[in-house]
């Protein structure tokens, strides 16, 4: 089998661009291209001769172009993107990565699966690669190609989210966070939660928290106006750090994450909460270095309390966990990759299968006017049967025939070989 399988005789697939595995953020911060500039960016690339169709993926981590091309040439679509990101090609060029059909199959698959990404399994890569492809076909950049090959991409990455744990273990402190609340309360929607802190961790904690359905978010911060804008961002309710107490009343989970020096929460405050809110559990998650809560809350009654190294331990984990579920989806892409290039390759069969219906339809045609003119002249319609089957003969013979005694001459027994195939020379006779 050759190394990659032309889809049609003379297009090819590509993927092509530079992601985090091959270029530092300092590249990849040049080579992002805007929601507001992607559909200039895609009219402007289908301009380029050589491409048919394209849709481009542009993210934080991953600028990455896919094409169906006329021929296999990567260089015009790698010119036209350092052309367009007005990158020199030294500073471009070394990050560049290109893979061609079958590997570009793959590729997408394993992005769209969550397999390439930064944190293993993440799913929102595959709304950013749904909403880059609603993008090309609102602008009929996408047809026979890359249609079938993205939509083929979103069902595995279903079928993978389906069948292995990949997306279901917790690999970062703030979606570690978020397994323990779901553990303990199982229905959020009930409960409300309370954000002490609005930096990277506690912010995307809050949004875990609001994409499961917390009843509620409360966002208490040092600088309030940082609290507004997340609290605004998810509809909550923002806090100074003065108004603490009121809010801890309210809250049913608690994450912290601030870089203050000393615990903002003691065992005293928690108290006073706990005897406000008639003792219900409160689960508190400290992931702040210093930590945040005083080591004595833990021995208050329904308080659950973590720190950073207790989710450590399930980070750890849920990495190990969603490595051997990435075994699983591996396999599951590697075949849904050959599918894939099987029904691309029946595809190919049947255009060539169509213009040989219709080459040979030609050819009965033109001779069986021929004879009609013969029979309508009076000739004799036994003789006019027998030319008739003597041309055919010899049209539908004559070009195989003299392929193969070229094919001889050069001493290529892979086209005799494929000859005997197709003819079925090989069967013994009956």
């Amino acid at each position: 089998m050759p190394t990659f399988v032309r889809i049609v005789t003379d297009m090819s697939l590509l993927a092509l661009g530079l992601n985090h595995h091959t270029a530092p953020i300092a590249v990849r911060e040049r080579a992002v291209i805007d929601e507001n500039n992607l559909q200039h960016a895609l009219k402007n690339l289908k301009s380029v001769a050589e491409v048919r169709e394209a849709a481009i993926v542009s993210t934080c981590n991953r600028t990455e172009i896919y094409c169906g091309l006329h021929g296999d040439d990567p260089s015009p679509v790698s010119n036209w993107m350092h052309e367009f990101l007005n990158m020199r090609e030294e500073q471009f060029l070394p990050h560049l990565f290109a893979h061609h059909d079958r590997q570009a199959v793959q590729h997408l698959m394993r992005v769209c699966s969550g397999l390439d990404s930064l944190v293993l399994g993440e799913p929102q890569i595959l709304g950013q690669i749904k909403q880059a492809y609603r993008d090309a076909n609102e602008i009929g950049a996408v047809g026979s190609q890359l249609t079938p090959l993205f939509q083929t991409a979103f069902s595995v990455a279903k079928q993978v989210r389906t069948d292995t744990n990949i997306g279901s273990s917790p690999v970062s402190v703030a979606f570690a966070a978020v397994t323990l609340a779901k553990q303990i309360f199982a229905d959020l929607s009930q409960h409300q939660a309370l954000m002490i802190g609005a930096g990277d961790t506690t912010t995307l904690a809050a949004r875990h928290l609001a994409s499961n359905g917390i009843g509620h978010i409360h966002i208490a911060n040092r600088t309030v106006s940082h609290a507004e804008a997340l609290a605004e961002s998810l509809n909550g309710t923002a806090y100074g750090l003065e108004a603490l107490a009121q809010a801890l009343e309210k809250a049913d989970i608690i994450i912290s994450s601030t870089g203050a020096p000393l615990p903002l929460l003691g065992k005293g405050a928690v108290e006073a909460a706990m005897k406000a809110r008639r003792y219900r559990p409160l689960l508190i998650v400290d992931i702040a270095v210093p930590r945040d809560v005083e080591a004595q809350v833990s021995d208050i009654d329904g308080v659950f309390l973590y720190t950073v190294d207790d989710l450590n331990n399930v980070v750890d984990e849920g990495r190990q966990n969603r490595l051997a579920a990435a075994e699983q989806a591996e396999q599951i892409v590697k075949h849904q990759v050959e599918l894939f290039m099987q029904r691309m390759r029946a595809l190919g069969a049947t255009d060539t299968i169509r213009s040989y219906r219709e080459q040979v339809q030609q050819t009965q045609s033109s001779l069986l006017e021929k004879s009609r003119k013969q029979l309508r002249a009076g000739q004799d319609p036994e003789a006019v049967m027998e030319q008739l089957a003597h041309s055919m003969a010899n049209k539908l013979m004559h070009t195989p025939t003299k392929k193969m005694r070229q094919a001889a001459e050069q001493g290529d027994n892979d086209l005799l070989n494929a000859a005997k195939s197709l003819f079925d020379l090989d069967k013994p006779d009956s």
